[in-house]
């Protein structure tokens, strides 16, 4: 009797790929940490998938991602909680195209329970095709020192924080993130103390994706080792519902174009900073403004800004190398605000900056803004798999 050898494609095809799922709220730096996460495991020869979610669609998010070269599927309309099934549909577009080895979600940014209504149906439902990593939690320390009463600052209302300590509960991991932006160790240190004695025997570590701190720790454990069993935490659906509510939400896309190329770099930090005074003379909250400049016939390349509370100086984390003669503008804000407050301050700060650049013309080809939906989720197991 004479036996096959199985072929690599068959071998790889039979191995369970690897669900890794980094949450976090708005501006946490969940897109900065998943590409790095998505280049080590690249370098390292596996095959990787990485799946974007949002409420409205045109995600700076997927544009970043897929600058860098990853596969990349988009999931708009909803949380993942909430699309479910697109979020399988989602890994399942990604295996056809390159059967992806380890799959990299990144939820919406102010979405929690995700571990009753992501992780225990994909283990119960789909556990012959996954294993499922430990989930990941990261938060912005100067936020969080607010949010935890130990610094001044902006910070959210009631309802809104009621969100933001669910995501810490339910994680598996509490990442701290951008510690370098804590000069002071003893403030990373107050934020790791107070984390601690909120949510006791969480696993909490300090990570700064920029200057590479912590990561090989983080991303050992999320690559190697397994979500717990357990029981899912409660919910209030009320409170969390009233919570996406205050939050304003804004997508759209402007097409640029000028007679003479212009500074891109510079146009994407006059434009921050022009949205960031219109949202502070109203007292709007800022959650996390970005946006991405794609020039027309470039070479994949894009500038990208960013902006996390109000008091923040809006930061270039990817930047342009040539002047821009015209090019598309993604704009994703999220604020505590009503959604039209979004809506003029985007147009406001449009038509000012794009006066201080001579025969530049901003075209609005798209604008959505609006508050999230009551979350309604597909499934929610109370325990996983036994």
């Amino acid at each position: 009797m004479t036996t096959t050898k199985p072929n690599r494609a068959e071998v790889r095809s039979a191995v369970k790929a690897r669900y890794i799922m980094i949450g976090g709220f708005l501006g946490s730096g969940k897109t900065t940490a998943v590409g790095k996460l998505a280049a080590r495991l690249t370098r390292q020869g596996l095959r990787v998938g990485l799946i974007t979610n949002d409420q409205g669609r045109n995600l700076v998010d997927t544009a970043m991602l897929r600058s860098q070269g990853f596969a990349t599927e988009e999931i708009p309309g909803g949380c993942f909680c909430c699309r479910f099934n697109s979020l399988v549909d989602a890994a399942q577009k990604l295996t056809e195209q390159s059967r992806p080895e380890v799959f990299v979600a990144e939820p919406v940014g102010s979405c929690t329970d995700l571990v009753a209504t992501v992780t225990y149906p994909l283990r119960r439902l789909y556990g012959k095709n996954f294993t499922v990593a430990p989930v990941s939690v990261l938060v912005d320390p100067v936020r969080a020192l607010r949010v935890f009463g130990l610094e001044k600052g902006g910070t959210f209302s009631e309802k809104v924080v009621y969100i933001y300590n669910k995501q810490l509960e339910e994680a598996d991991l509490i990442v701290i993130s951008k510690c370098d932006l804590l000069l002071d160790a003893g403030r990373l240190e107050s934020l790791r103390a107070a984390i601690a004695a909120k949510f006791p025997r969480k696993d909490i570590l300090a990570v700064s994706a920029r200057e590479g701190t912590g990561l090989e720790e983080w991303f050992g454990k999320i690559t190697s080792e397994v979500q717990a069993g357990g029981r899912a935490m409660e919910v209030d659906y009320a409170v969390y519902a009233d919570g996406e509510a205050l939050l304003g939400w804004l997508n759209c896309t402007v097409q640029l174009a000028a007679k003479k190329a212009f500074d891109g770099d510079a146009f994407l930090g006059e434009l921050a900073a022009e949205v960031q005074k219109s949202l502070k003379a109203v007292k709007a909250e800022v959650a996390h403004l970005k946006m991405t400049l794609s020039p027309d016939g470039g070479l994949g390349e894009i500038g990208v800004v960013n902006l996390v509370r109000n008091d923040f100086v809006p930061e270039l984390s990817m930047r342009l190398e040539e002047p821009v003669e015209s090019g598309q503008l993604i704009i994703n804000l999220r604020a505590e605000a009503a959604p039209d407050v979004l809506g003029s301050a985007v147009r406001e700060g449009l038509a000012a900056a794009t006066g201080k650049f001579a025969t530049l013309k901003a075209t609005l080809d798209h604008l959505e803004h609006f508050r999230p939906g009551k979350p309604m989720p597909t499934h929610r197991f109370k325990r996983a798999a036994e």
